[in-house]
């Protein structure tokens, strides 16, 4: 059972609807509405700048969900227009829950380098106090050397001895299977950017069992069709105004990935000729 069930936005004045992020067609056209939510897993699809990453920021923001990235949503300033969407939108809930977690596709990146920066950080206070126990007792320089080796087991055991060492897909991966908890609500922003197809499909696996088996909610915005596959769930385009539930297999990244993959040749000669 979906855990968020429903965003609505109030009407807007005519100066605030004039002002991003409201004048974006599709979240203007959100005014007065609302969309529900009531498969476990929903999906946002649309171009570039149709407006889905800025619902979902938006979301993200109003449900104060934990940020996987450099800086929390409340002070990244990559989310101040999410932040305005937020004090706007209005949720209703069956259950509130605080676990789960919102992460763009590029902000794996910049948690990538934070995990780094903290090791590192760790490791350089273990060899502070090694120089400083160092005529001590082992017993003492290990008691000191504790907290720190705690800290650096914890993260090995969640993220593996070195993250960033992997692939991007590999690490992206490992994260995911590290940070989810049950009962929780997961917005993702693009999770296949840095996914093969075959991982695609494992990730859909991993959704699978959290819902099945660990009541988790997923709102995914995605260009993949491989995501969009997922059985029963909820899509909702983006590409008109208002927003509107549409079937997997009538959607033109399903239709336009089909027709290329069955004949590539068809399209490779259109843009040859262009060129």
């Amino acid at each position: 059972m979906p855990h968020l069930r429903t965003i609505s936005l109030p009407a807007l004045g005519e100066h605030e609807s004039a002002r991003y992020p409201f004048s974006v067609p599709a979240i203007a056209a959100l005014a007065g509405a609302q969309l529900e939510f009531a498969t476990p897993v929903t999906f946002f699809v649309g171009e570039n700048g149709s407006g889905k990453s800025t619902l979902l920021e938006g979301l993200a923001c109003a449900a104060r969900s934990i940020t996987v990235g450099s800086a929390g949503a409340e002070h990244d300033i990559t989310l101040e227009s999410a932040r305005a969407l937020a004090r706007r939108l209005k949720l209703s809930w069956a259950a509130r829950r605080h676990a789960g977690f919102f992460m763009r596709s590029e902000d794996f990146f910049g948690y990538v380098k934070w995990l780094r920066a903290t090791r590192e950080g760790f490791e350089r206070d273990l060899a502070a106090i090694d120089e400083e126990y160092k005529d001590r007792s082992e017993k003492a320089r290990g008691l000191a050397r504790m907290p720190f080796m705690r800290e650096l087991h914890d993260m090995e055991r969640r993220y593996g001895a070195d993250l960033d060492a992997n692939s991007h897909g590999e690490s992206y991966f490992r994260l995911f299977r590290s940070r989810f908890v049950p009962n929780g609500l997961y917005l993702l922003d693009e999770p296949e950017a840095p996914l093969s197809p075959m991982r695609q499909i494992g990730l859909l696996a991993m959704i699978k069992m959290m819902v099945e088996e660990h009541n988790a909610q997923f709102i995914i915005a995605t260009h993949s069709p491989i995501l969009m596959a997922f059985p029963d769930a909820t899509i909702y385009s983006f590409d008109t105004a208002p927003v509107r539930a549409v079937a997997y297999q009538d959607l033109e990244h399903v239709s336009v990935t089909r027709e290329f993959l069955a004949n590539p040749q068809r399209y490779l000669r259109h843009i040859w000729a262009s060129t």
